[in-house]
C-alpha cells in the first residue's frame, strides 16, 4: 500500500506527538519524576515521526509476512537511532542518550531490547494503527487537514531554529573561554611514531607472555591509543583525521568507483560481456557502494578491530537492509527498478536476495580489515588545504551529477510510458544528451514501472 504526501506528513506529526507522550510516561515511571525526553521546546519528537514515515513508505509492502516486516522495522529504527544520534553529538558536542552501560549496546545509541520494540512498533503501526489513522485522517475536510499541517510544520520549525540557535550560543560562549594549545607538528608526529610503536610491542610481548590475557582489553587499549593518536593528528593539522566528515566524503568517491568497477568485472565474468553498472550519467560511480562504505565505515568504524565473523554478520544484515531500502526509494523517485532478484532463490520481493546479502557481509570485511587502512593513510598525507578544496569540489561534482541523473531519468521514464515531445529548453536538452540508446546503455538493467 501506498500513501500520498498528504498521509504522509500526517503520520509524522501525528507519531511524533504520541513518541513524546509515551516517552515521556515512561520516563516519568521509570524516574519518579517528570521528565521531557524531547529533543525540542515542544511536545514531540521527531525521530518517532520520522520512523513512522519510513516504516509507512519502506514497509508496507511486507504487510502479509510479519517476520520480515518485524525484522524491517528493527533495522530501520537501528539505522534512525545510530543516525539522530550520530549528528545530534556532532553538531552539539553531547550524548542526547547513552546506553554504553547496558548490555548488548552498539556505540551507546542503540540497545537490543530497545530495537525489538522498534520491530513490534513497526508490526503494530505498519498492520494496524496505519490503516485506522488513514481512515480517522480522511474523516477531517481536506482544506482543514491541510491548514493543520501547515500550522504545525511553522510551529515545528520555529521551536527547531530556536533550540538549535540557543544551544550553538551557549556552546560558543564556553568555546571561547576555553584555552588553545599549539603543538609542534613535527614533534608530535615523531612522538605519535614512536608512541604507536612501543604500543605495538608492548601488546605483542603481553600477548605472548600471557596467552590468556583478556582479548577484549587488548583491543580496548589499542583503541584508546588510537583515539590518542587521531587527536594528536588533528592538532597537528593532518586532513581528514579519523571518521571525520571529509574521510567519509573521500571513502564515499573510492567506494563509488571501486564498487562500479568490481560490478562491471562481475558481470563480465557471470554474463559475459562489458555492460555499466553506474548510478550516474557522468563517471564510473556507483552511488549505492558509494552510500555503502560511507554507513560501514561511520557504523562499524568503532568495531574495526573485532573479528572476520563480528563484521560479516553485522555487514549481512545492514547491507541487506541498505540494499532493500535503496531499490524501493529509487522505485518511489524514479518509477524505475534498477535490479530484479526475483529469479534468485531465498529473495525478498525481488528487492535483496541472501546470496548478494552474504556478500555485504564479504565486502564489508574487506573494507574495513584491508581497503579502509590502506585509503586512510593514503588521505592523511593529502595536504590539507588541497584536500580541503578538492573534497568540495567533488562534493559540487557529484551534487551536479547526481541532479543531471535525476532529470535524464525521469526524462527516460516519461518518454518510455507517455511519449510526450519535449516541449522547453529543459527537455529539448535532455533528449539531444540524453537519449534512449544513451540512457539504455547507462542502465542497461532499468526497468519502467508504474
Amino acid at each position: 500500500m501506498s500513501y500520498s504526501m498528504y498521509e504522509l506528513l500526517w503520520f509524522f506529526i501525528l507519531y511524533s506527538l504520541a513518541g513524546w507522550a509515551l516517552g515521556t510516561a515512561a520516563a516519568a515511571v521509570r524516574e519518579k519524576k517528570f521528565v521531557d525526553i524531547g529533543f525540542l521546546f515542544g511536545p514531540y519528537c521527531p525521530s518517532y515521526g520520522i520512523s513512522a514515515l519510513l516504516f509507512a513508505v519502506f514497509l508496507s509492502e511486507l504487510k502479509s509476512n510479519l517476520f520480515f516486516l518485524f525484522l524491517g522495522g528493527t533495522v530501520l529504527s537501528f539505522f534512525v537511532t545510530i543516525g539522530t544520534g550520530f549528528v545530534l553529538e556532532r553538531i552539539f558536542h553531547r550524548k542526547w542518550w547513552d546506553y554504553s552501560r547496558k548490555r548488548f549496546q552498539f556505540g551507546g545509541y542503540v540497545t537490543l531490547p530497545y530495537t525489538v520494540l522498534w520491530g513490534l512498533i513497526a508490526v503494530f503501526c505498519v498492520s494496524f494503527a496505519n490503516p485506522l489513522l488513514t481512515d480517522l485522517m480522511h474523516l477531517i475536510p481536506r482544506s482543514i487537514g491541510e491548514l493543520i499541517l501547515i500550522i504545525a510544520g511553522i510551529i515545528l520549525g520555529i521551536d527547531l531554529i530556536g533550540t538549535i540557535s540557543g544551544i550553538l550560543t551557549v556552546r560558543s560562549r564556553v568555546n571561547k573561554a576555553s584555552i588553545v594549545y599549539r603543538i609542534s607538528e613535527d614533534l608530535q608526529n615523531a612522538a605519535d611514531t614512536l608512541g604507536e610503536d612501543l604500543t605495538g610491542w608492548t601488546l605483542k610481548h603481553l600477548k605472548k607472555a600471557y596467552p590468556n590475557l583478556d582479548e577484549k582489553a587488548l583491543l580496548q587499549a589499542k583503541l584508546e591509543k588510537e583515539r590518542e593518536l587521531e587527536a594528536a593528528k588533528e592538532k597537528a593539522g593532518v586532513f581528514a583525521v579519523g571518521c571525520s566528515f571529509y574521510k567519509l566524503v573521500c571513502l564515499f568517491f573510492l567506494g563509488a568507483f571501486l564498487g562500479d568497477i568490481t560490478e562491471t568485472i562481475f558481470c563480465l565474468i557471470t554474463a559475459g560481456k562489458l555492460m555499466s553498472r553506474s548510478s550516474v550519467v557522468y563517471g564510473p560511480f556507483s552511488i549505492v557502494w558509494g552510500l555503502g562504505c560511507v554507513l560501514l565505515t561511520a557504523i562499524l568504524y568503532q568495531y574495526r578491530t573485532r573479528s572476520d565473523s563480528y563484521i560479516f554478520v553485522f555487514g549481512t544484515i545492514l547491507g541487506g537492509a541498505y540494499e532493500y531500502i535503496c531499490s524501493v526509494f529509487t522505485e518511489i523517485v524514479f518509477g524505475t527498478v534498477f535490479w530484479d532478484y526475483s529469479h534468485i532463490p531465498f529473495n525478498l520481493g525481488g528487492r535483496i536476495n541472501l546470496l548478494y546479502c552474504f556478500f555485504w557481509g564479504i565486502a564489508a570485511v574487506v573494507w574495513l580489515k584491508i581497503l579502509y587502512p590502506l585509503f586512510s593513510g593514503w588521505i592523511e598525507k593529502i595536504p590539507k588545504k588541497i584536500g580541503v578544496t578538492l573534497t568540495w569540489v567533488m562534493i559540487v561534482f557529484m551534487i551536479f551529477d547526481m541532479i543531471m541523473s535525476g532529470l535524464a531519468m525521469a526524462r527516460y521514464s516519461i518518454r518510455q510510458t507517455e511519449g510526450v515531445k519535449a516541449s522547453t529548453g529543459l527537455e529539448y536538452f535532455l533528449d539531444e544528451h540524453f537519449p534512449d540508446e544513451r540512457m539504455e546503455r547507462i542502465y542497461p538493467n532499468a526497468i519502467i514501472v508504474e
